[in-house]
């Protein structure tokens, strides 16, 4: 069933929550979507399909081996106002507890549920990945396809949690659980967050591998001179290059956040730091900034990783309202035409917003 068959008939109450969470489950859409985005954020509450049902239990379908009290505490979180893709460190504590497991084995566990956000209309093969922060959070992550458009632009299962993990300021990333071993594209993005090859890889009924062992004679940030990767963040000194920051107004929200999410971007091969902020009709503002890698192919675009935001939030493309991209003008790339055709996939009728920046 095509999820906007599935979202028109949870809204009309011509299927049950159990229903449309089986279906979903089956269909690889996210958890989140069961119904469309609230025309407003004042709507937000009365068009929550988790208060209409008040004891149902909308994950025993994905998750059938947990106790319900563990997918009591996991739901929770999933249906919070601010809630894409992180689970707190303090719930995993409570859930593993719950579920008497080790942490690596709550995030295989888990991968059934980061699945379910997959978006692969080309290869209708679905990837999870669960990453854990250096705080203890864990960050679900899932592929991600645009049908009509170059491979290259798709974004791997691996590249969203990790970039969930970043958009949430994780000092640094310990452990990744993954439905399949990494490809090589995926190991090359994980050694520019963990240069020295330490994180963990877990896939279930394998041993647990260090990325260095999976990716032997690396070459990383330190073959051009850098010290560390992009974990910590460390940000730049942009400002918006038309105007005094201290004139910023509400109305000028988005170009602000597109403007803060460069500011974290990490561009330090080409200098060329950018940043994206999509609106939608739910109120929310998702931003997404450029993370680069040594070998150039396997950086991730800003709009990329705003998607991946906006997915884990159970918000739809339908819902996007206004894009805007915030880069550096005249730098030695720019991010234009791959947002462009990537907002053509995803929301051909907004046009892109150009927030132009400097450094200072």
């Amino acid at each position: 069933m095509p999820q906007k068959s599935l979202n028109e008939l949870v809204a009309n109450k011509l299927v049950d929550r159990r229903t449309a969470i089986k279906t979903l489950a089956s269909a690889g859409v996210g958890l989140l979507a069961l119904t469309s985005a609230p025309a407003s954020a004042a709507d937000a509450d009365a068009a929550s399909p988790y208060k209409e049902d008040a004891g149902s239990d909308p994950l025993a379908a994905v998750l059938p081996n947990f106790t319900p009290d563990s997918r009591q505490k996991l739901n929770a979180v999933l249906t919070a106002p601010t809630f894409s893709g992180q689970i707190p460190a303090a719930a995993v504590q409570q859930i593993a507890a719950s579920e008497k497991k080790s942490i690596a084995a709550l995030m295989i566990a888990l991968l059934p549920l980061a699945r379910t956000f997959a978006h692969p209309p080309i290869s209708n093969y679905r990837v999870g990945a669960v990453a854990q922060g250096s705080s203890g959070s864990l960050y679900l992550g899932f592929n991600i396809e645009f049908p009509g458009h170059a491979l290259g632009f798709a974004v791997h299962g691996e590249q969203s949690a990790l970039s969930s993990a970043y958009m949430h300021a994780e000092p640094g990333v310990t452990s990744i659980a993954l439905t399949a071993a990494p490809c090589g594209h995926c190991r090359q993005f994980m050694n520019e967050l963990t240069p020295d090859g330490s994180i963990e890889i877990l896939v279930d009924k394998a041993a647990p591998m260090k990325l260095a062992a999976l990716l032997p004679l690396a070459f990383g940030p330190r073959d051009l001179g850098r010290k560390d990767g992009a974990f910590p963040i460390m940000p730049a000194n942009l400002v918006h290059a038309d105007r005094s920051p201290g004139l910023a107004s509400a109305a000028e929200a988005l170009s602000s956040a597109a403007l803060a999410a460069a500011r974290t971007s990490y561009a330090p091969y080409t200098g060329s730091n950018s940043g994206a902020a999509i609106a939608t009709r739910s109120g929310r503002i998702y931003q997404g900034s450029y993370i680069e890698n040594v070998a150039f192919n396997p950086s991730l675009s800003p709009l990329q990783t705003a998607l991946v935001q906006l997915i884990l939030a159970g918000d739809n493309y339908a819902s996007i309202t206004r894009v805007a991209l915030a880069e550096i003008a005249a730098a030695k790339i720019s991010q234009r035409s791959a947002t462009e055709v990537v907002l053509s996939a995803v929301a051909p009728a907004v046009k892109l917003e150009l927030v132009p920046a400097k450094l200072v």
